[in-house]
């Protein structure tokens, strides 16, 4: 049997937003990113797209300044920010994602090492390991990992010290 655990899992309300909300969620995003791009004097281009109840939007293109922005906090903050930006035209929580310069995708991978990393650790004799902290998304993404693996997570801590400590299943 497979076991993830998160507290961080959405609400009933959030996982129930129809396509027309999401679209209508990244859409706001999208203007609140562009004017955002503009203030900044940054080139780039924004893609929208709707996938696992969420709406994504990625910024892609520009110039190596746009890169200064791919940071994994900075995107961390602008996805932030943006949310705070659609709830307040919404009155509801968005759970979308922003991706600046593919740094989700670069994220992934980074973490998929890590994950990599704790499950040769476990079958060296560890009992478990705790990973560093992480965005509730990036916990998402390596509880789906861990599961697939055959093994058991469970997030610990609170806000931003909040991480993954994986064992055997």
């Amino acid at each position: 049997m497979i076991v993830t655990q998160d507290n961080d899992a959405p609400t009933q309300e959030s996982s129930e937003l129809s396509l027309a909300e999401l679209e209508a969620d990244g859409d706001l995003a999208a203007d609140y990113v562009e004017g955002l791009l503009d203030i900044a004097d940054l080139d780039g281009d924004i893609d929208i797209d709707v996938a696992n109840g969420r709406a994504y939007v990625s910024v892609t293109g520009g110039d190596a300044e746009l890169e200064r922005l791919a940071g994994a906090d900075t995107v961390q903050a602008l996805q932030d920010l943006t949310r705070l930006a659609v709830q307040a035209k919404t009155g509801r929580f968005s759970r979308l994602i922003i991706d600046v310069g593919g740094s989700r995708n670069a994220r992934a991978t980074e973490l998929k090492g890590m994950v990599d990393a704790a499950v040769a650790q476990i079958a060296a004799g560890r009992d478990e390991v705790e990973l560093e902290p992480m965005s509730s998304y990036e916990r998402k993404l390596v509880h789906d990992d861990v599961a697939e693996r055959g093994y058991f997570s469970e997030s610990r801590g609170e806000g931003r010290d909040r991480r993954l400590v994986i064992s055997r299943a």
